[in-house]
């Protein structure tokens, strides 16, 4: 019976290492990646090519690109980034690696991979650089925000 038990805890602290790790995973890394698959696809559905299109009640057409689409998503993602940054965890210099690759990786992809050469790409590359500075920026506000100095007399600055 209590093989059972431990073998049930080392998978539910498996599970839980496995969770972490995923969490850790920038949403911005997905975006872009899948942008990438989009783009050297070659289908017929091009970043530069309309998502959708409509007619306002002003009579003004708007034309939504899948490009656009990307950006939007790349804004939902960043601001989940910029949450994931302010919660206070063991894991966040796991997260700081993978932001800091991933910006590295779009800035490569931008440079050196033909349809990657864009401004909808641009923009997304960007957003990951505002994701890496941002959670640095938290982290140290945070750490420096726990840090409390103490006088030689027992009272806190």
């Amino acid at each position: 019976m209590r093989e059972s038990q431990n073998f049930g805890m080392e998978v539910v602290i498996l599970l839980e290492t496995y969770m972490r790790f995923i969490l850790s995973i920038p949403l911005l890394a997905v975006v872009i990646l899948a942008y990438v698959l989009l783009a050297q696809s070659g289908s017929m559905l091009q970043p530069d090519s309309t998502f959708y299109d409509t007619i306002l009640p002003s009579g003004a057409e708007i034309f939504f690109l899948v490009g656009d689409v990307f950006v939007m998503a790349g804004l939902v993602a960043l601001f989940i980034e910029i949450l994931k940054a302010a919660r206070y965890a063991g894991n966040t210099i796991l997260d700081h690696m993978l932001s800091t690759a991933t910006f590295i990786g779009a800035l490569v992809a931008f440079l050196l991979v033909p349809p990657c050469g864009t401004v909808t790409f641009f923009l997304l590359m960007v957003m990951t650089l505002i994701d890496v500075v941002a959670g640095f920026s938290v982290s140290i506000v945070a750490a420096r925000r726990d840090f409390t100095v103490s006088q030689g007399n027992g009272t806190l600055d």
